[in-house]
């Protein structure tokens, strides 16, 4: 309530400023646009009255507002990286808003007595001036500048950024980890709302499901300030989508290409069109995106074990014997996937005077994720199904064999329709929202509401699995683990006998409402110095529900016993880029299973499995009450101050089932739990600027943010399995992390558009979340998330980008771009199954080294670039002792692409993804062992594009 009364009370505040100020104005203003020679808006332009030390920047739609003008006529000037800086005398009147569209040309530089016509505001040299002038520690990417590399979801081009790593899914970047800090710990906004996740377990927004063709700018804000959200741990990524064009525009992009791992066809296009009107009011833009991308992956999976139980006797009183660590588990796992990705958006702007305007922008993604997976697994059997004779071990204590059950699951789908046999994963992600920016007096106001809604859906995905047992050969190799039949009869696929079938549907969304309002005065401090205050109020109301359902089937009749007794299908690859002793062999016929009945009662037995699900279901509700304000004061012509303070309460009211099984593993019964959270959290920040010359900038940053719980961590279930001796928790009570950073950077940005940048950054984290998992009294595993104690992160950055003008002859057309981040993190409060202190560890999921970089020689008409993109390998989740953490292995990718241009309008592009073939790799406890090991293949797409402007 009392936080309420305060959220209540900024508005007030507003509206009572709002009047006064109506009332006071006597001076003007200037607002309007900076576009380049093209009529393409120019952000980050610096826009400044030299006389009245009054000035401002452009945003990313290029718009620019100066208030608080007195009665007169004054100089308007312009400076932007690349172009001619631009001069104009204007003329102002009392309480009018004088309107003024600034077009900018090329600069000419002189090289050698060679006249060349500069850079044109490409992506390199928008980003730089927006990055420029913003008062805080940001790194800008924008659109053009995505373009020139060979990146087709927006997840692929962020990782460009210094200090971005990503986490990919079936070869393309998903979840975004900055400055080495989980997916979980940052946050991304659409157009400044945040975009809700389509995951059901996490609040991961997953970056693959927006095409970078729906996207203008990337805004990585590594030092949030207090008018942005304050659940930015690690950094927020602001995407801001295309706006209308200032005349006509018409853009195509049509292209195909092939996966080399399946030799399947892609095929990709885009389209945008937009205008504006006569008079210069309305403009609007319509936009489409379409990927269709047939492909797969080569996949091994293994399970380590130290210890070695077997049955000399007593199934109750099992023996140990020492061995080095062995895999107890190998899967070889095949994929066929169809991905196609959809994206549609529609945005308008409507000028009703010169100091008013609305914006409405909307975009609707939508990916239907089809696979097929055909998973050959070998695991040891338990130990009291292992006898002495059973297992061999030789002098050096490597198990060399021993009995194993064998898997041959297939995951897919039902037959017909959208399913097409495959498992459908139906994701989804909209966005609407309607702004305004107001000029009222010296008073600027801007507001917006926005409705966004995330969904994923997978239904009738079913499983179906034949097993078999026999001994086996162990090659003991940690790199690449396999067990081999030690007679091949005895594994005979038609041999395998049914084991189950299974019929899984669940269902997640996650809806947002924003409402926010911010308002800005000019107020200075110091006299004759440029001053503003701002302050603000935001609502988010969140919903988060997950709904799932799991059935498994028993065929009465004999005639699935045997998998030799149904259709098959052989799926073995000899070129398996794992490698060719992974042969996946024969399986159930996909078109088969997806066509069987299994509601027909006089054919299966159907059970319903509420162990599979039930925890799993949850509806949380999550409403955000934030506000701030904040200073932004010159004490000189060089010297900046940003500080302000924002607040946030969290009101949290989660809906979970507590579950429980007998010690037969029958159900027992459901019990349903609600828990009732709140906290607020008080979150100070300190900005400074200090420009040495035009050029060079030093920036410093004292900012405290914060990470609120995964969802699924805070719903109060519980599941207690008497069989199997384990419990599963729940923990309502967990607190958000909280970190205080300090970060410090220094930029030079050459006239000829780039940058030479480097900086340190250092964050106190406390009350990080981790699974902890345990033994209770009755001998039971625990598991449940827990807060640590702290964690500190330190880390310095560097990037250099220019073209190497300064070169004679053709050298003159290669350019650089690089940037390196080194990191070191220790957390404490970590514990192992014992309850023991495990002492310092590395941060979960930070990363030691990133480095990005790229080679490109371009002239008019053809550009080539190689880019390179490399993470060191990191602690990615914690076991119950060090041998079963698991690791996130190094990584290097290297890109190739190629530009031609026929004429002004209509070019040639091809791009070669994934030449080191880089597999996705995960260890258990030492690098040599290997936990995951999954290949993509390389890929190939070309296309013509079309922009007619």
């Amino acid at each position: 309530m009392k936080n309420q009364i305060i959220f209540k009370g900024l508005f007030v505040t507003v509206f009572l400023l709002f009047a006064i100020t109506q009332t006071m104005a006597q001076n003007g203003s200037v607002k309007g646009k900076v576009i380049d020679e093209n009529h393409f808006s120019l952000p980050g332009a610096r826009v400044f009255i030299e006389s009245l030390k009054k000035e401002a920047s452009s945003d990313f739609e290029g718009s620019y507002s100066i208030v608080s003008i007195p009665k007169g006529t004054y100089s308007l000037k312009v400076s932007y990286l690349g172009y001619t800086a631009y001069e104009s005398s204007i003329t102002i009147e009392e309480n009018r808003t004088l309107n003024l569209t600034i077009q900018l040309a090329p600069e000419k530089l002189v090289l050698n007595e060679v006249e060349i016509e500069s850079y044109r505001a490409d992506g390199q040299a928008k980003a730089l001036n927006t990055q420029k002038n913003k008062e805080n520690i940001v790194n800008i990417i924008s659109t053009d500048q995505i373009g020139k590399f060979p990146d087709s979801n927006i997840g692929d081009a962020v990782k460009r950024v210094p200090g971005i790593t990503m986490q990919v899914d079936q070869g393309e970047a998903r979840n975004i980890i900055v400055r080495g800090l989980s997916p979980q710990l940052n946050s991304v906004t659409l157009n400044g709302s945040r975009i809700p996740s389509a995951e059901g377990d996490n609040r991961n927004v997953q970056m693959d499901l927006i095409p970078t063709d729906m996207i203008q700018t990337v805004e990585v804000n590594k030092a949030v300030t207090p008018d942005m959200d304050a659940d930015a741990l690690g950094g927020s990524v602001n995407l801001i989508t295309k706006t209308s064009p200032q005349k006509f525009r018409l853009s195509t992009t049509l292209g195909s290409g092939i996966s080399f791992i399946t030799d399947k066809r892609i095929l990709n296009g885009s389209f945008l069109l937009g205008n504006r009107s006569k008079n210069d009011k309305l403009g609007w833009l319509v936009s489409t995106s379409f990927n269709d991308r047939d492909f797969g992956s080569d996949n091994i999976e293994a399970e380590w074990e130290d210890k070695f139980e077997y049955n000399s006797g007593d199934p109750d009183n099992l023996e140990e014997v020492n061995v080095n660590p062995y895999a107890k588990q190998v899967e070889a796992r095949e994929y066929r996937i169809q991905r196609i990705r959809r994206s549609v958006s529609a945005n308008l702007d409507y000028k009703i005077d010169n100091a008013n305007a609305l914006t409405f922008k909307s975009i609707y993604n939508w990916r239907d994720d089809r696979e097929k997976r055909f998973a050959f697994g070998q695991e040891i059997l338990d130990g009291e199904d292992i006898e002495t004779g059973d297992f061999t071990i030789d002098a050096n204590g490597n198990l060399q064999s021993f009995p194993i059950e064998a898997t041959r699951e297939n995951k897919q789908g039902i037959s017909g329709g959208r399913h097409k046999s495959a498992r459908l994963e139906d994701q989804r992600m909209q966005n609407y929202s309607l702004g305004g920016n107001h000029l009222i007096g010296s008073l600027q106001l801007d507001w917006l509401t926005s409705y966004a809604m995330a969904s994923e859906k997978k239904d009738h995905e079913r499983y179906v699995a034949y097993k078999s047992e026999y001994g086996i050969q162990y090659n003991n190799d940690p790199k690449k683990p396999w067990f081999t039949p030690i007679n091949e009869a005895d594994a005979n696929y038609n041999a395998f006998e049914f084991d189950e079938l299974t019929d899984e549907t669940s269902k997640t969304s996650e809806k947002d409402i924003n409402l926010l309002v911010n308002a800005q005065i000019p107020a200075s401090l110091i006299s004759g110095q440029t001053g503003t205050l701002k302050w603000g109020a935001k609502t988010r109301l969140k919903k988060k529900t997950r709904k799932n359902s799991f059935m498994e089937y028993s065929p009465l009749g004999a005639e699935m016993e045997l998998l030799g007794d149904i259709p098959t299908l052989h799926y073995s690859d000899p070129d398996f880029l794992a490698g060719s002793q992974y042969q996946v062999g024969t399986f159930a016929n996909p078109e088969y299973i997806g066509s069987l009945n299994l509601n027909d009662s006089s054919v299966f037995e159907a059970e319903d499995k509420p162990e599979e699900y039930l925890t799993a279901n949850f509806n949380v509700k999550e409403n955000i009450y934030a506000g701030f304000v904040m200073m932004n004061q010159k004490f000189s012509d060089k010297f900046s101050v940003l500080a302000g303070i924002r607040f946030e309460n969290t009101t949290i009211n989660s809906n979970g089932n507590e579950i429980s099984f007998d010690p037969d593993g029958d159900f027992e019964g459901t019990n349903p739990v609600s828990v009732k959270n709140s906290y607020t959290n008080f979150l100070p920040g300190i900005h400074l600027k200090y420009n040495i010359t035009n050029n060079t900038i030093l920036r410093a940053a004292w900012t405290n943010t914060l990470a609120r719980p995964n969802y699924i961590d805070l719903v109060p279930y519980k599941e207690t399995n008497r069989e199997k001796e384990e419990i599963y928790v729940g923990n309502p009570d967990l607190t958000p992390t909280t970190s205080m950073n300090f970060d410090m950077m220094a930029e030079h940005y050459f006239k000829s558009v780039g940058i030479i940048s480097g900086g340190v950054f250092y964050k106190k984290i406390d009350d990080f979340i981790y699974k902890f998992q345990s033994e209770n009294a009755d001998g039971y595993d625990v598991f449940t998330p827990m807060n640590g104690d702290n964690a500190s992160v330190a880390g310095a950055e560097f990037s250099f980008q220019r073209r190497l003008d300064f070169l004679p002859g053709f050298a003159k057309n290669f350019s650089i771009y690089a940037n390196y981040t080194y990191l070191t993190s220790k957390a404490k409060g970590i514990r192992n199954e014992d309850g023991e202190n495990r002492g310092d560890l590395d941060l979960p999921q930070s990363t030691p080294h990133m480095v990005n970089a790229s080679v490109n020689y371009s002239t008019k008409r053809f550009s080539l670039r190689l880019s390179g993109n490399f993470s060191d390998a990191y602690l990615d989740e914690l076991g119950k002792r060090d041998f079963e953490d698991r690791y996130y292995d190094k990584q290097f990718f290297l890109d190739f692409n190629a530009n031609v241009s026929f004429n002004k309008n209509l070019s040639f592009y091809l791009n070669l993804n994934n030449l080191t073939n880089q597999p996705l790799r995960y260890y258990q406890g030492t690098v040599n062992r290997v936990s995951q090991l999954e290949y993509y293949g390389k890929t190939l797409n070309l296309g013509l594009k079309y922009d007619l402007y």
